[in-house]
């Protein structure tokens, strides 16, 4: 690692702690809040529904989620800043896994108020994976996706952009059951996919990116995007026109071009406890090609189930299974994944994931010789422990370990060293604390606050 990486990560840790986060209070205690109190300005949202169900984008999380942010409210405005830093030591095992020190993190600020008869939202999300991730990112065994320094990254996770959101919602009641929502970005998510996995509570707990991100959410930043969506209290369906192409590797600008890509996606939350979704788009010249030659259209479908469920002392149990399918002109490739994440007491953390995902020899990078469009099915198993530490002015710090194994075909045992190669991970991660599940009251700084 170089010396201005070192400390940059340094400086990052020194960083001033965002306030305790809270979490949004049940309706009914919005409700019994007198009317001068910041309670009863963070009552439920359009038709009543809960702020802690929103997500990345426009998507959904079940209506019992813990909620993470800095929040307050001034004048006519309600504020929110969230965010996570994880720095990482990962040794990923086998001829192809490589070893690095390496940060992730993200922030997002967030602007609402009243206006035109409805609530609009203001989002800024960035992140400075560029600089603490390095220019080809991270190590991560089977990871595959977009490329950097011409060549396609494989085995390695991508940084996330600097611009991960630079969005707006408008939503609007329709009638006492029925509101619109509209939502529009330069840098934005499409209806298409379950909820990012930055955000997903059932991937919190792990700093190392899914590998089938690019089957499942990988339209999580994408530039350009306009959505519009009609929704009831336990449902939504919701349809997408964006500019599908992946980020190019120039990780500090804008990447805009035409809005020639869509999705459609439908979600029902059948009790609090539950978020499902379904969804498919096409994505026009969304993947760039190895030789330099034309982009390659795809075509994606996915499927989610997502649960919640409240423990005791304020802990928290969430699990999520998915399922995505990639069609390209010449192949077409699923992927699967269920990951869970149990938080007990809100001191120690335990998370699972396990994927099968089919990948090309050319998404692997294979050595010379391999048809390119031959496919082989990999997996990954994960699993890891937090530890967390008092907390230090509002922010939940931890300490973590994890292990995984990842599961190859015979005819990958040459080019990987071995079946089953095993992975080890070290890392120290701070985000805000969480709130009580059922809290009842608040103040002006932490008050309960959108998402």
């Amino acid at each position: 690692m170089t010396m201005h990486r070192t400390v940059f990560l340094l400086a990052i840790l020194s960083l001033p702690s965002l306030a305790r986060a809270q979490e949004h209070p049940h309706p009914a205690a919005a409700a019994r809040a007198p009317a001068d109190t910041p309670m009863a300005a963070m009552a439920p949202g359009t038709i009543g529904i809960r702020h802690e169900r929103e997500g990345s984008g426009t998507a959904w999380l079940p209506d019992d989620s813990p909620m993470y942010a800095y929040h307050r409210i001034s004048g006519p405005w309600e504020l929110m800043l969230h965010g996570s830093l994880s720095v990482h030591y990962v040794n990923e095992g086998g001829d192809r896994g490589e070893e690095g020190f390496d940060a992730t993190n993200w922030i997002m600020g967030m602007a609402s108020r009243a206006a035109a008869g409805g609530d609009l939202t203001l989002r800024a999300m960035g992140s400075l994976d560029p600089l603490t991730a390095g220019e080809c990112g991270y190590p991560d065994l089977l990871a595959t996706g977009e490329f950097c320094d011409g060549e396609p990254l494989h085995d390695r996770q991508h940084p996330h952009d600097l611009f991960m959101e630079l969005a707006t919602m408008y939503e609007r009641e329709l009638s006492e059951d029925l509101a619109l929502q509209l939502y529009a970005g330069l840098a934005g998510e499409p209806a298409l996919g379950p909820v990012g996995y930055p955000h997903r509570i059932s991937a919190l707990a792990n700093p190392l990116a899914p590998i089938s991100h690019h089957w499942l959410d990988s339209t999580h930043i994408t530039f350009g995007v306009v959505t519009a969506g009609l929704f009831g209290r336990r449902w939504k369906l919701e349809g997408s026109a964006f500019n599908g192409r992946e980020p190019d590797e120039e990780r500090y600008d804008l990447d805009l071009d035409a809005l020639d890509s869509w999705s459609g996606r439908l979600w029902w939350l059948p009790t609090e406890r539950w978020a499902l979704q379904i969804s498919r788009g096409e994505l026009s010249e969304a993947e760039a090609s190895p030789e330099g030659g034309s982009r390659i259209d795809v075509t994606r479908t996915t499927a989610s189930a997502t649960y919640h469920l409240p423990l005791a002392a304020e802990g928290h149990w969430a699990t999520t299974a998915a399922w995505g399918r990639n069609e390209e002109p010449d192949h077409t490739t699923e992927a699967f994944l269920v990951e869970t994440n149990v938080n007990l007491a809100q001191q120690d953390l335990l998370s699972g994931r396990i994927e099968i995902v089919e990948k090309t020899a050319e998404d692997l990078v294979l050595e010379d010789g391999e048809d390119a469009e031959e496919i082989f099915r990999v997996g990954k198993l994960s699993l890891v422990y937090i530890r967390h530490l008092a907390p230090i002015g509002g922010l939940a710090p931890g300490l973590g370990v994890g292990v995984s194994l990842s599961f190859l075909p015979d005819e990958l045992e040459d080019a990987y060293g071995g079946k089953t190669p095993v992975g080890f991970l070290l890392f120290a991660r701070i985000r805000p604390v969480p709130a009580p599940h059922d809290m009842h009251g608040g103040s002006m700084e932490h008050g309960p606050m959108r998402r």
